[in-house]
C-alpha cells in the first residue's frame, strides 16, 4: 500500500511537470512567433530574408531604417516590459495570496507614474532622468505601503495592505490629473501618450535599462519563486517549513518593483497586464511548479499581441494600453463578482 502511494504521488509529480513543461515551451513558441511578426509586418511587408539581412547588419534601402529604428526597439520594449509584468504581478499576487494584489490595484505603477509625469511635464527632464523618477516612485510607493500596512510594530495585514494600496493609488491618479492640469500645452500630448501604455516612438537605446533590469531581477523571482507557494500558506506556516519570510519577501519586492518601475519608464503603465498574466498563467499551468516565468511568458504574449491587434485591426492604430484594458476591465470585474459571491472581499 505504502509502495502504491509512492508510485502515485511520483505519477503525479511527473504529469505536471510534463504539464507545466510543455505549456511553458508553448508559451515561450508563440512568444518567438509574435517577434517575428513585430519585425516583419508594418507598412510594409519584408520578407523573412530580409529581415535577417538587416538583423546582421546589412544595409536595405528603406528596411534598414524600418526594421532597426522603428521595429526592432518596439518589439524589444514590448518583449521585455511584457514579461516584466506579467512576472512581477504573479509575484505579488502570489505572495500577497489575493489576485487583486497586483502593482496596477495598489499603486506602485501609479507611483512610478506619477514621479514620471512630473519629470516630463514640469523638469522636461531626459528619458534617464525619467526612468530613474519612475524607479524611486515605485520604490517610494512600496516602502509608504508597508509602512501603512502594519497594525503594529511586528505583524503584516494584507487586507490593510489592499486597501491602502487602493487608496494610494487615487491620491497618486488625482496627482498626475493635477500634473496634467497645470502643465504646459505643449507637454500634455506626451505625457497623455505615455499614460495610455504605448510602444510608439520607442529608440533602441531606451530599451538598454529595461533589458538590463530584466536579466538582473527575473532570475532572483524565480529563484525565489519556489518560495511563493510556500508563503500562499502563511506566514507561520512558511516560517515553520524554514522559509526566511522577511529576506524572501524583500529580495521579491525589490525585484518585482524594480522590473516595474523600468518598464512603466519606458513603454508607460501598460494597463493590466500585470493583472491578468498570474492568473491565466495558473490556470493553464496548474499546481506543484512555480508558475513565475509561465507568467512572464504569458505577459509577453498579452504585450505583443495586443500591439498587433491595435496596430493592424482598426482603420485607426491604438495604443497597446487601450487594448489590453479593454481586455481587463471585463476581467476585473468578473474577479470582483466572484470574490464577493464567495466573501472574500
Amino acid at each position: 500500500m505504502k509502495t502504491q502511494t509512492i508510485e502515485w504521488i511520483a505519477t503525479g509529480k511527473r504529469h505536471r511537470q510534463q504539464r507545466w513543461m510543455l505549456i511553458t515551451g508553448s508559451l515561450a513558441l508563440l512568444a518567438v512567433l509574435l517577434c517575428c511578426a513585430m519585425l516583419l509586418l508594418g507598412h510594409t511587408i519584408y520578407p523573412v530574408s530580409d529581415v535577417i539581412r538587416v538583423l546582421r547588419g546589412e544595409q536595405i534601402s528603406g528596411a534598414s531604417f524600418a526594421i532597426h529604428t522603428i521595429r526592432l526597439p518596439r518589439m524589444l520594449s514590448g518583449l521585455f516590459a511584457g514579461f516584466a509584468f506579467g512576472i512581477a504581478g504573479n509575484t505579488f499576487q502570489t505572495m500577497l495570496r489575493n489576485p487583486l494584489a497586483n502593482p496596477n490595484v495598489i499603486g506602485i505603477t501609479s507611483g512610478s507614474s506619477a514621479a514620471a509625469v512630473f519629470c516630463i511635464i514640469i523638469l522636461q527632464a531626459s528619458n534617464t532622468v525619467v526612468s530613474i523618477a519612475s524607479v524611486i516612485g515605485g520604490l517610494l510607493t512600496v516602502l509608504l505601503l508597508y509602512i501603512f500596512s502594519r497594525s503594529n510594530r511586528s505583524s503584516f495585514s494584507i487586507g490593510r495592505l489592499i486597501l491602502v494600496g487602493i487608496g494610494m493609488q487615487a491620491m497618486l491618479n488625482a496627482v498626475i490629473s493635477y500634473l496634467l492640469l497645470v502643465g504646459a500645452e505643449q507637454d500634455i500630448p506626451s505625457a497623455l501618450r505615455w499614460l495610455s501604455g504605448s510602444l510608439n516612438g520607442i529608440r533602441v537605446e531606451d530599451v538598454t535599462p529595461l533589458v538590463i533590469a530584466v536579466l538582473i531581477c527575473a532570475p532572483i523571482v524565480v529563484i525565489f519563486g519556489k518560495h511563493l507557494s510556500i508563503l500562499e500558506l502563511g506566514e507561520q506556516t512558511a516560517t515553520t517549513l524554514g522559509v526566511n519570510t522577511e529576506q524572501t519577501r524583500i529580495a521579491l519586492i525589490l525585484s518585482s518593483v524594480f522590473m516595474i518601475a523600468i518598464a512603466t519608464a519606458v513603454t508607460g503603465p501598460i494597463a493590466f497586464v500585470a493583472f491578468l498574466a498570474g492568473p491565466i498563467a495558473k490556470r493553464m499551468v496548474g499546481v506543484g511548479f512555480s508558475n513565475a516565468l509561465p507568467a512572464g511568458l504569458v505577459g509577453v504574449n498579452i504585450v505583443l499581441s495586443a500591439d498587433l491587434i491595435g496596430q493592424f485591426a482598426f482603420e485607426v492604430r491604438y495604443p497597446v494600453g487601450i487594448i489590453t484594458g479593454m481586455i481587463g476591465a471585463p476581467y476585473l470585474i468578473y474577479l470582483l463578482i466572484r470574490m464577493n459571491q464567495k466573501g472574500d472581499l
